[in-house]
């Protein structure tokens, strides 16, 4: 798909990060949008950004299948088609796995994963009514390698990874495809505003923040426009940042030491920003 001036492009989480970019990437090709978040204060600022551009704005819980149902239906109202459902929102969560609870992880769930399903089923009718329609899921590099501290979040994305690649196959031939998008660190604010598991360390949550703010060194732009390419040239994969082809080439190559690989890498890399921290106090 190249051509986004008679597309009808569906995005969630649009209040903020790469769905924001996203909106305004795909207005500037002349797209039609259908935007949802659950912040409508944040919604709204982004339709403001987004100039003359065809925009709905919804306010939607991506983890409530009524919800979604219902936005489903008020796009099918408002714009008749869909060409390009990006399912976008998500959230964080910080903690080791024995510190987390089930609401914990069932809170995230919800919205990483069941979001995905519930924005693929409700939309799915209308994606299939176009001679060219694309699925967009947002996953992460946490997807194709999971460290410590990120049981739930690496498993939500897992999830989504391998729910995309079968998803894919089973739409290969209708005119629907499937991208799954793995981001390495991008500069917003999804760690910042992460939850915290209650018996979780404050300062180690200090540290984490600190740790992704320094390594998050992509902007929302950036991988928007990496995106919308990746679309254009129909990947099934997309991968953002050179982080990202780096953590795919170690997961490939190194299969089973890959992990604890990656978790000495993410050790010295918290140890230099502990001594950061401690220096700029000092």
């Amino acid at each position: 798909m190249r051509d986004f001036s008679n597309a009808v492009v569906v995005i969630t989480g649009a209040g903020s990060g790469i769905g924001r970019a996203l909106a305004r990437e795909f207005a500037g090709r002349g797209a039609q949008l259908a935007l949802a978040d659950i912040n409508t204060a944040a919604l709204e600022e982004t339709r403001s950004l987004l100039g003359n551009a065809k925009a709905g704005t919804y306010m939607v819980d991506v983890g409530d299948a009524g919800s979604v149902e219902a936005f489903a239906r008020k796009v099918r109202q408002d714009f008749g088609r869909v060409s390009i459902l990006v399912n976008n929102a998500g959230v964080a969560l910080y903690g080791m796995f024995e510190e987390l609870s089930l609401a914990d992880f069932e809170w995230l769930f919800r919205i990483n994963f069941w979001g995905v399903i519930h924005g693929c089923k409700f939309f799915l009718p209308l994606l299939h009514q176009e001679k060219e329609a694309r699925i967009v899921n947002i996953s992460s590099v946490f997807g194709l390698i999971a460290p410590p501290g990120q049981t739930a979040y690496g498993a939500s994305k897992y999830a989504l990874r391998g729910f995309s690649e079968s998803l894919r196959e089973e739409l290969r031939g209708s005119g629907v495809s499937v991208s799954c998008v793995h981001p390495a660190g991008i500069s917003t604010n999804i760690a910042n505003n992460a939850r915290a598991a209650a018996a979780s360390d404050p300062q180690g949550q200090v540290q984490a923040r600190e740790l992704f703010n320094r390594v998050a060194r992509i902007s929302p732009e950036e991988a928007a426009a990496t995106i919308v390419r990746g679309i254009e040239q129909n990947k099934d994969r997309i991968l953002i940042g050179s982080d990202a082809y780096r953590i795919d080439r170690l997961a490939r190559f190194f299969p089973a030491q890959a992990g604890k690989m990656f978790a000495n890498w993410l050790g010295k890399r918290r140890e230099q920003t502990s001594r950061a921290m401690g220096a700029a106090k000092g």
